[in-house]
């Protein structure tokens, strides 16, 4: 948490990490991410890269909440996420009084994610503002969205039945 380091340190046992928080700190990447293979849950605030690949490599990863990812415009790596139940995407706090959004191309990747029962997208939206590709997510049971379309969202709950519940909290 709040490590000053610009480099993410080495991990002696990269298969014995099974759950990792890595919380405001300073590193200039998260690439070693990917060496983490048995990881099953992933938070992190300030995602400091412009690709999600290293989290698309984490395939046995069933929780994953990333706070603060300005750089990302692409959701695609984690359509690998085969195994995710949990997801949540999410923008400063600070950002929301000023409606700051991080803008992705699209929510694709997320329809590809079988397992997926619970998603937060706040101030995280797809470019086209449709919601439409987790429609195919059928093990959806919660969902809940800040600064997508009101319209759409109203759309999409009456089109799932889903209403915008709280998703549970992490086990680790």
């Amino acid at each position: 948490m709040r490590e000053p380091s610009r480099d993410f340190p080495e991990i002696q046992v990269p298969e014995a990490v099974d759950t990792l928080r890595v919380w405001h700190c300073k590193y200039r990447t998260l690439a070693a991410l990917a060496k983490l293979k048995n990881l099953r849950g992933l938070e992190v605030a300030t995602y400091p890269d412009e690709s999600l690949d290293p989290v698309g490599e984490l395939t046995k990863l069933g929780y994953l909440r990333i706070l603060h990812l300005p750089k990302v415009t692409k959701l695609g790596p984690l359509g690998r996420l085969t195994a995710l139940v949990t997801l949540r995407l999410d923008t400063l706090p600070s950002w929301d009084a000023s409606r700051k959004r991080t803008v992705v191309e699209s929510l694709a990747a997320l329809g590809l994610l079988k397992n997926l029962q619970h998603i937060e997208l706040f101030g995280v939206v797809p470019a086209d503002g449709s919601l439409r590709p987790l429609e195919d997510c059928t093990a959806l049971a919660t969902a809940r969205f800040h600064l997508i379309p009101k319209p759409e969202i109203r759309r999409f709950y009456a089109a799932t039945k889903l209403s915008d519940a709280h998703g549970p909290a992490p086990d680790f």
